[in-house]
C-alpha cells in the first residue's frame, strides 16, 4: 500500500524527527525509502557569472554524504532504502520526484531548518501539501520522539484515531490502518461525531424548535452507534482491538482534538476528502483543521486520482520563509 516511501530531509535536526516514523510504516508495509534532498541555487541580486561553482559542488557532496549516512542508519534497521541529491525549487522538485517515480506515501516534518514558528507548518511543508497527489505522513517536529536507532522494536503508534463520517472515501483508510496496527500491535479508536442542528440566531428557540433538534440528535446517535458496531465487527479487524466513540458537539474539530488528548492518541488517520467529496478543494475541512492544529503525526490518505491534480490553494495569507 505504502511502497515506495519518499522522505525529503533538509539536514536539520527537526527534519529528522520523521526517521522513527519512516522506520515504523516502513517496517510495517515492507517499503521500501528513497531518501530525497534538495539544493536550490538561491541566486538573487546575484550575477549568474558570479556564482560560485565550486561551492556549489561542495555543497552537493556535503548534502550526498549526509544521505549516505542516513540511508546507512536506516538499513542497519533492516529497511531497503536510497538517497538522491536534486537540484531545483524545493517543494515543486519534491511533489514532481514523488509523482515521476510513483512514490506511495511522504513522510514530512512540519518544520525544518528554518525552526519552529508559531504556524502549525512551516511554508515549504505547505506547499508540499497544497501540491502533493499522494498520500502524506505529517510529522510535529515539537514533540520528541525516539532517535531511529532506539528502541525500533517498540511500536510507536499504540493507539490511533479514526474519524468517519460515514462516507466510502472515508472508510478507505481502514484497510491501511488495520495492517499498520496488526504490525504494531496498536489499539484503533474509531469516532463518529454527531454535530447539534444550527438554530437560528435572530431570537430565542422555541420550544418545538429544541424538541426537532433532541429528535434529529438522537436519531443520527442511533444511525452512528449502529454504523460504528458494524465498521467494528468487519473481518479485516478481526484480532485488533477497537474502541468506538460516539460524540455530540457543535464542533466537531474541537471534539475530535478533545478526544485524541483525553485518549493519549499516538497518531491521526484521514482520508483527503469526506462525506461532500468536494474535489476542488485539495483536502476537506477537517483536513485542513488537523494539519494546522493537529499536535501529533497526521496521516491523510489520498483519495484522487493521481492525474486529477487539485488547484494550488493557500492553507493562509501568510507568506513565510522557506522551513
Amino acid at each position: 500500500m505504502f511502497d515506495p516511501i519518499l522522505v525529503p530531509l533538509d539536514g536539520s535536526q527537526l527534519a529528522e524527527c520523521v526517521l522513527p516514523h519512516t522506520i515504523a510504516v516502513a517496517r510495517s508495509f515492507d517499503a521500501e525509502i528513497t531518501l530525497l534532498r534538495m539544493l536550490e541555487k538561491n541566486q538573487a541580486g546575484v550575477s549568474a557569472q558570479l556564482f560560485d561553482l565550486l561551492n556549489w559542488q561542495i555543497n552537493k557532496t556535503k548534502a550526498a554524504l549526509y544521505l549516505e549516512t542516513i540511508k546507512a542508519r536506516l538499513q542497519t534497521s533492516g529497511l531497503q532504502a536510497r538517497a538522491m541529491v536534486l537540484e531545483g525549487l524545493v517543494a515543486a522538485g519534491i511533489t514532481e520526484y514523488a509523482q515521476n517515480e510513483g512514490m506511495q506515501l511522504i513522510v514530512l516534518s512540519s518544520h525544518g531548518r528554518n525552526g519552529l514558528t508559531k504556524w502549525g507548518i512551516s511554508s515549504i511543508t505547505q506547499k508540499i501539501i497544497l501540491s502533493a497527489q499522494t498520500s502524506l505522513l505529517i510529522v510535529r517536529a515539537s514533540q520528541q520522539y525516539p532517535q531511529s536507532g532506539e528502541s525500533s522494536k517498540t511500536p510507536i503508534y499504540q493507539r490511533i484515531l479514526v474519524p468517519l463520517d460515514g462516507s466510502q472515501r472515508a472508510e478507505n483508510v481502514l484497510p491501511i490502518i488495520t495492517q499498520l496496527a496488526h504490525s504494531h500491535k496498536s489499539q484503533i479508536h474509531l469516532v463518529q461525531v454527531v454535530q447539534t442542528p444550527e438554530m437560528a440566531r435572530q431570537m430565542p428557540p422555541a420550544r418545538e424548535d429544541i424538541d426537532l433538534s433532541t429528535q434529529v440528535v438522537t436519531r443520527n446517535r442511533e444511525e452512528g452507534g449502529r454504523y460504528l458496531e458494524q465498521l467494528k465487527s468487519r473481518s479485516y479487524l478481526e484480532g485488533i482491538s477497537v474502541q468506538i466513540h460516539l460524540i455530540t458537539s457543535d464542533n466537531a474539530a474541537v471534539a475530535l482534538h478533545q478526544l485524541g488528548e483525553q485518549e493519549q492518541i499516538d497518531m491521526v488517520t484521514l482520508s483527503a476528502h469526506g462525506y461532500s467529496g468536494n474535489h476542488q478543494w485539495p483536502y476537506g475541512s477537517m483536513v485542513n483543521n488537523f494539519i494546522m492544529y493537529g499536535k501529533v503525526p497526521l496521516l491523510i490518505v489520498q483519495d484522487l486520482p493521481a492525474k486529477q491534480e487539485p488547484p494550488s490553494l493557500e492553507l493562509s495569507s501568510r507568506e513565510r520563509t522557506e522551513r
